[in-house]
Parts: C-alpha cells; structure tokens; sequence
C-alpha cells in the first residue's frame, strides 16, 4: 500500500490509532534482510504498478531475484486510494480501467528488460582480458509506448528466474483479463466450493482465449 485509509471521519486517525496497516514499510528492503536469514523460503511481494517506472522497477527485482537465488515473485496490483495517488502528485486517482492499461505497459516493458535485453551468455567474466560481457549480446529494448519511452538496456545481468513469478488478485472484469494474460497465480476470495470452482473456470476460460489470440 502506498496510501492510508483516510475516509472515516475524514480523516487517518482511526488508521493511525489502531495501526490499521500504518505503518506501511518498504517490503523490497525488508526482503533482502530476510532472504540473508533464510534458504528454502519464498518472497511474494506487492508492489502496485501504477506508481512505478519499469525502468527501475525492473532493476529492483532483478536484485532481489539475485540476492534470494531466485525465491522472488510479484503481486502486482493497481492501487486504489485516492490518498495515495494525491501523495504522488496527481489530482486524484486514475480511473479503474486506464490503471491495468498502465500495468500491462509497465509489465511490458520488464519483460522485454527481463527476458530480451540481455542474451544467455552475454557474461564472460574473463578475468584475464578484462572483459565482463560481450557488448553485442546486451541489447536496447528500444521502447516506446503510450505511458513510457525506454530506449536502453537493463541495468542488471539476468538474474536466476530472469523474470519472477506473478502473482495477480484482481476480481473485475478487467483484472480478471489482466490475470489471464500476466499471471502464474490468482489470490481469490471463495466463501464455497462451488463459488471457488466457477472462479477457477472463468479464470480458466479466460486464459485459453488469451493464450489463442495472437499478439498485436
């Protein structure tokens, strides 16, 4: 969460005297203590798209990727409090739908920084010549989109998953879309088997047609 619950009574004052998810820290900072302490645990970590540049959001990961040897993945959400969004400099929140637009350009665009600017074996660590990576095997994505222009190349080597998992909690239409075509895991709320089975099928339905309509 970037924000605080500030509408009752107007204010953040019921938040702050319960502790109602204030304080919010940095988990990506918390994370690299705990992957130092642990071997065999895992690191899901929310952090919202619609306040990120891919460019550095990109990087970020990749280290963390590095430093727990590949036990990262990312739930990614779109935000929703208006406080959070008046805190980073806008008027107020950006519609519902324009926000998983802004996602998946931001997933976009970590994925090629991800997968496409560095080559398998663009590092060759010779000591001897003083050559780290061979230069024509690290390539500029070259992007230009509606939300960011990311010219470069990725500022970290590939890191063990390259990409980490994603996670995805989205129950509208439109997240469930958004699910369909990003993630490798769905949070749901299910109050019973048969409400958790018609999820499953329509998240599932929706997978197969992203999975067969061919990329623009």
């Amino acid at each position: 969460m970037l924000g605080v619950y500030d509408t009752y009574q107007g204010s953040a004052d019921a938040s702050v005297r319960r502790a109602m998810q204030v304080p919010v820290h940095d988990p990506l900072m918390q994370v690299s203590a705990m992957a130092a302490a642990t071997e065999k645990l895992g690191f899901g970590i929310t952090v919202s798209a619609t306040y990120e540049q891919p460019y550095a959001l990109a990087r970020r990961f990749s280290a963390l990727d590095h430093l727990t040897e590949g036990r990262i993945a990312w739930n990614i959400v779109t935000s929703y409090l208006d406080g959070a969004a008046r805190n980073l400099g806008l008027a107020s929140q950006i519609s519902h739908d324009e926000r998983y637009d802004l996602a998946d350009e931001v997933v976009d665009v970590c994925y090629q920084l991800w997968e496409g600017s560095w080559e398998e074996d663009a590092v060759i660590e010779d000591r001897e010549n003083k050559v780290y990576a061979d230069p024509e095997k690290v390539h500029p994505i070259g992007h230009q989109g509606k939300y960011f222009s990311v010219p470069g190349i990725h500022l970290a080597e590939p890191s063990p998953q390259r990409t980490p998992v994603i996670w995805q909690a989205g129950t509208s239409g439109r997240g469930r879309a958004f699910a369909a075509k990003h993630a490798e895991a769905v949070f749901t709320v299910a109050p019973t088997p048969r409400s958790c089975a018609v999820t499953w099928t329509t998240s599932a339905t929706r997978r197969r047609r992203t999975a067969a309509t061919p990329a623009a």
